[in-house]
């Protein structure tokens, strides 16, 4: 499905595309303010009559997020022109008693249902109108709702043969207009655009994350980040095998060993200027996880193809950067990326492995493979590039979902003001974070009798034992990590977000750096 947004700045009655949208405020008493949320919606006394109709059958505002057709040429219009659109959508998510940020995940909510509810017609121009009593300015109204509308048009085509004598949906296209109002034109076609190209970065990452691990391997990470070197302010570089050799990253080569494909690292650099502080991203790219020779159990196991989902979230948020242009910050993103599978060369439990940097670790389970390919890359780009911040995002650890469910995403951080940063950038995108603790009783459990550390402990603590994994190579920098093992796929249902991959994590990872530019700059 091809989606596009543009603004409508004639009136609506004149419109005559295939549907009018009308988003309704929820009232909380079914006479409250519904005269007047109506005649913000431009709606005519004829059809503010169909609505109240509606309504006192029960069936309309009488729940959040209701919503119901109607048809114009249908209508006793009691000698009023009528409506020129074809079909009139109306719509009342629910808006009262909710704060901003909630209110923002309501609106995004309702963009998937408009979505979900037009995916079931062929129509093609869509114009949407929205009550003017909301908290917030019709330049962010219109930014979460064309979130809500891209992100809940998504489809992952795959690899279905088309049926016979129908059109798929990849080839359809649909035109959202925003009706002007008042609001000022240049600042609602900069949101309107911002908006899709943050969507758009999620729903590449999705499409990276649906593919299965034989169309979607570390060389196409690479490939991938070559082509995002092309753009604006972007510049790439590729770690081969043989750079990594060289360069005594054991971990990563290590995990790689019974991989026929070889591994990659990707490195993707985004400069605004010198003047202002470096956040590296680091994002896990395990293209299949069979678990090594610590084999996984089969049942479920064609999931860990979306092992990889974290360097997709780093790899889009790279690519929405060339796209938005944020100042006031500079960002580096990394992929390490591999198979992990139980070829005859591949690594033992009890093997001892050299991380870039000098530190040994013993590898007792090779299905903990994630925290040696990203400890080789934090160990290398903090070497590299002395980021300002890192934060690591990746799918580490059943624990994660034992913990927290499909809900939330682990965040674990040495810093108390990177983690705000984090926490409030989740909520602004809904996609929640919790933060769980660190320190040595749990870093106790990963001592090693021969090396340095060893790459698990026992059971209990398993995400935070992971991430003091992690901290051993960040030192003193303020580090944060994001374990989406419960949120990258299979997360809690919404109307924008589907089955399969959901691209969790890079709208996150945008509005972190979108406030971070701001601040910096003011």
């Amino acid at each position: 499905m091809k989606v596009s947004f543009q603004v409508y700045e004639g009136e609506p009655k004149s419109f005559s595309g295939d549907v009018l949208v009308v988003i309704v405020q929820q009232e909380q008493g079914p006479e409250q303010g519904l005269e007047q949320c109506l005649e913000q919606c431009l709606l005519s006394p004829a059809l503010k009559g169909a609505v109240s109709h509606v309504r006192d059958c029960g069936d309309f505002l009488n729940k959040a997020d209701q919503s119901v057709w109607l048809y114009p040429a249908l209508l006793d219009w009691q000698g009023e022109k009528p409506y020129l659109a074809k079909r009139i959508l109306l719509l009342a998510p629910a808006t009262e008693d909710a704060g901003r940020n909630e209110l923002r995940e309501r609106l995004r909510l309702c963009g998937g249902t408009i979505a979900s509810q037009l995916r079931q017609l062929r129509g093609e121009d869509i114009l949407l109108l929205w009550p003017q009593g909301l908290p917030f300015s019709d330049v962010e109204t219109a930014g979460q709702l064309v979130q809500g509308l891209a992100l809940g048009s998504y489809t992952f085509q795959g690899y279905k043969k088309e049926q016979n004598g129908t059109d798929s949906e990849a080839g359809q296209s649909r035109r959202y207009a925003f009706f002007s109002g008042d609001a000022p034109l240049k600042e609602l076609r900069k949101a309107i655009k911002q908006a899709q190209v943050s969507a758009q970065a999620v729903l590449s990452a999705r499409d990276m994350g649906n593919q299965p691990a034989n169309r979607w391997t570390p060389a196409d990470f690479a490939d991938y980040a070559e082509k995002l070197g092309t753009k604006k302010k972007l510049k790439t570089t590729i770690l081969g095998k043989a750079e990594m050799q060289e360069l005594g990253m054991e971990a990563i080569l290590a995990v790689n060993q019974g991989s026929a494909q070889p591994p990659s690292l990707s490195i993707i650099e985004y400069r605004s200027a010198k003047k202002y502080p470096t956040v590296l991203l680091v994002g896990k790219g395990l293209t299949f996880d069979s678990g090594g020779i610590s084999a996984k159990p089969a049942a479920g196991m064609e999931e860990m193809k979306f092992d990889m989902c974290g360097g997709a979230a780093v790899m889009a948020v790279m690519q929405a950067l060339a796209e938005l242009g944020f100042g006031g910050v500079n960002v580096v993103g990394m992929v390490p990326a591999t198979e992990n599978l139980s070829g005859s060369a591949a690594i033992k439990p009890g093997d001892v492995v050299r991380h870039f940097g000098g530190l040994h670790s013993e590898v007792v389970n090779t299905d903990a493979e994630g925290r040696l390919i990203l400890g080789d890359a934090i160990a290398y780009g903090i070497a590299t590039y002395a980021p300002d911040v890192v934060i690591d995002i990746a799918t580490l650890t059943g624990a994660a979902v034992v913990g927290l469910g499909h809900h939330y995403t682990c965040l674990l951080a040495n810093d108390d003001e990177l983690a705000q940063r984090l926490l409030q950038a989740g909520e602004e995108a809904g996609e929640p974070l919790w933060r769980l603790p660190l320190g040595p009783a749990y870093r106790k459990q990963l001592e090693s009798t021969v090396a340095d550390i060893k790459n698990a402990g026992d059971r209990s603590g398993g995400t935070i034992t992971a991430a003091c994994y992690l901290q051993e190579f960040v030192g003193e920098t303020p580090w944060a990590h994001l374990d989406i093992a419960g949120t990258a796929w299979n997360f809690t249902e919404k109307s924008y977000v589907p089955k399969g991959a959901s691209g969790t994590g890079v709208r996150t990872l945008l509005c972190a750096l979108a406030n971070w530019s701001k601040s910096e700059r003011n």
